[in-house]
């Protein structure tokens, strides 16, 4: 069966009634959202049914959620709105102070959720009619004029000399000097239309700041969904892609009890946004949680309790954003699994692609991903031979697949139940090597398909170790 998703989705799931805002409210909070919510909710799914939890809303909505000059929302999930003229930021930036003075407002009686969510400096998409139209995001009139001469950084991996190793990446030619010219423009957009979302930030913080008492007692996190490419590996403007400008994007926190200024490496998701907020909160931790609490306090650190492991998934279709390079507006063959694994004595990423290719980077001596270990006689990980760790990383992303819950962040304890092997490291020793390389499923795709459909994606579950040889069985 073919997974598709979105907000009919999310609601057929039964998502709508059991997610944070429903699970806050029941803690006693008051809870506020403004800006896009999903993909999929829109003038013909906003109401059908309400998205639940919110004392307050003011969404963006399908068809205007990425119009920048014209967007569309619903406040209280009344009648949408569109809203020519204005600059979309700045109405979330306005939503998103009122309901602070209204959270404020009621803040000794009841604790508060706000999540504020803009789209800049998404591109700005245009879905009616379809097939979808990107262009660069528009910024606000007042910041058209800034950075007028900056560029994408030319880092190594920007318009490589040689194409990619997976997939429709070796199919890539470089990228002339028309099309880096429009990539530098679009760049420059990106940057320009944040400054909006800077003035968003500015805002917030200033009405926060004049309640100090509230300021004092309150969790603030910036962050994204994505990341986002322009010229890397050849690539035009996207971020579908399980590369290091797409998956790595930042994550600030301050409040009370947070580390000033600590900085960490550490492979973490938006899963483990919600177990964080509920530990800060003094809720109790959900069974159903696929994440696990993030440390980001000063006594959380000292515990070093965080799991090495993030893994990274996409279905269907590349879509290039903006001018169809190549004469294509997308490629097929985007499907892959990749799990990270992230340690002080390694850094490595490992992708098993819906063609079966197969990619093993070094993240640490290859940050920019230009050489491919996969096949190789390398022992440059750790001196790990590649084919070794190879087939522990193979078992990794094959646990984690459909994981839930606990084994999503405890995935070795699966496959070695005795609980003995904790990390990759522990995986690597050497009691393991057949079973890993000769009696572990390989994780595999037999085609490529443009969504989530798991009659194509092999042995949906790894073998679990035992002692004795013939005691092998499939993890349930």
């Amino acid at each position: 069966m073919m997974i598709v998703g979105g907000y009919p989705r999310f609601v057929e799931l039964g998502h709508n009634d059991a997610y944070l805002p429903v699970w806050l409210q029941e803690a006693g909070y008051n809870t506020y959202y403004t800006g896009k919510l999903m993909n999929g909710h829109s003038t013909t799914t906003y109401n059908k049914p309400r998205a639940a939890g919110w004392n307050q809303s003011d969404f963006l909505i399908d068809p205007g959620t990425y119009v920048f000059y014209n967007t569309s929302m619903t406040r209280n999930n009344d009648p949408y709105k569109f809203f020519p003229g204005e600059y979309s930021t700045d109405l979330v930036s306005k939503a998103a102070v009122g309901f602070l003075d209204d959270a404020i407002a009621a803040a000794s009686e009841r604790p508060f959720f706000l999540g504020v969510a803009p789209v800049a400096p998404h591109s700005e998409t245009i879905t009616d009619p379809r097939p979808a139209k990107f262009n660069p995001p528009v910024p606000a009139k007042r910041h058209e004029h800034l950075f007028p001469n900056v560029t994408v950084p030319r880092t190594p991996n920007f318009n490589p000399e040689k194409p990619g190793t997976a997939s429709y990446f070796k199919t890539l030619r470089q990228l002339n000097r028309t099309e880096l010219d429009y990539n530098d423009v679009w760049y420059r957009k990106r940057l320009q239309s944040l400054q909006s979302v800077d003035e968003l930030v500015d805002s917030i913080m200033d009405r926060l700041g004049a309640s100090p008492e509230v300021i004092e007692n309150t969790y603030m996190i910036y962050t994204t969904d994505n990341g986002f490419h322009i010229g890397q590996h050849r690539l035009g403007p996207g971020k579908s892609c399980g590369i290091e400008e797409d998956v790595n994007i930042p994550f600030f926190m301050r409040g009370p009890g947070i580390a000033k200024a600590a900085v960490q490496n550490i492979p973490s998701s938006h899963t483990d946004i919600v177990p964080t907020l509920f530990h800060l909160a003094g809720i109790p931790l959900r069974e159903e949680f696929d994440g696990e609490i993030m440390p980001v306090t000063k006594s959380l650190l000292a515990q070093d309790a965080k799991s090495e492991h993030v893994n990274i998934e996409f279905w269907g279709n590349y879509l290039v954003e903006g001018n169809t390079f190549y004469g294509a507006s997308g490629y097929v063959n985007n499907t892959y699994k990749t799990v990270r694994v992230v340690a002080g004595a390694y850094d490595v990423a490992y992708t098993v692609w819906c063609t079966n290719e197969h990619q093993l980077y070094d993240m640490k001596k290859d940050p920019y991903q230009l050489t491919n270990l996969y096949g190789t006689n390398s022992t440059a990980v750790n001196n790990w031979p590649t084919n070794k760790l190879a087939s522990r990383l193979n078992g990794l992303l094959l646990t984690l697949k459909r994981c839930k819950g606990h084994v999503c962040t405890r995935p070795w304890e699966k496959v070695h139940p005795q609980g003995n092997v904790r990390n990759l490291e522990d995986a690597m020793d050497e009691r393991y090597d057949v079973f890993y390389g000769e009696r572990q499923h390989v994780m595999s795709f037999s085609r490529c398909v443009m969504g989530q459909d798991l009659s194509v994606e092999g042995a949906l579950e790894p073998v679990v170790w035992q002692d004795e040889w013939n005691s092998w069985s499939w993890a349930t």
